[in-house]
């Protein structure tokens, strides 16, 4: 699958626009760690730019997130690989996150988050106005973007990542693609 395919099946199953931009940096930011580990960059990306394609299908039932979205990235042909780590990035399921990829994705998916809600309370409302140490500072208000699991961002030392290197390779990672964000 390329990443345009990709795409397109992202805006025809994910009717929120936020939604699709947070699958867009975590794309990014999934690409910018395989490029540091070595890995295939387009098998990353498309793990993350895929990874909340079923919330439509399953936001009245949202227990069954990441398991429908695994399962539809089998039916297109995607590698068991991917469709795991979709599946483990969603912690109530308690998948074991057992490869690089898994590991990654778990960690990225809220790091994203965190990062925009970052650039939206700093006064030019954009990516380039802020670095690393201030969405470090931001990961240790503990009344900030609430949503943003600490936990799970963490958890980026399974990666051999300390929390400033995955901020800031996640931070440059969106702010190479702020115009589509619109940040």
């Amino acid at each position: 699958m390329t990443r345009d395919e990709a795409l397109e099946l992202v805006k025809k199953n994910v009717s929120n626009k936020n939604l699709v931009k947070h699958m867009i940096a975590a794309e990014a930011v999934m690409r910018r760690l395989a490029r540091h580990f070595g890995e295939d960059e387009e098998k990353w990306g498309l793990t993350g730019l895929l990874h909340d394609v079923d919330f439509d299908r399953v936001k009245d039932d949202l227990s069954k997130h990441s398991l429908v979205g695994g399962q539809m990235a089998r039916e297109w042909g995607l590698d068991e690989e991917v469709a795991h780590a979709i599946e483990a990035h969603n912690e109530a399921h308690g998948i074991e996150r057992n490869t690089l990829l898994s590991k990654a994705m778990f960690a990225v998916d809220p790091l994203t988050g965190l990062i925009v809600a970052s650039a939206l309370i700093h006064p030019e409302k954009k990516l380039s106005a802020i670095d690393t140490q201030f969405v470090i500072n931001r990961f240790y208000e503990k009344s900030f973007a609430r949503g943003a699991s600490r936990e799970k961002i963490a958890t980026c030392s399974e990666l051999k990542l300390s929390l400033e290197e995955f901020i800031s390779m996640a931070l440059e990672a969106m702010q190479e693609i702020h115009e589509e964000l619109g940040l």
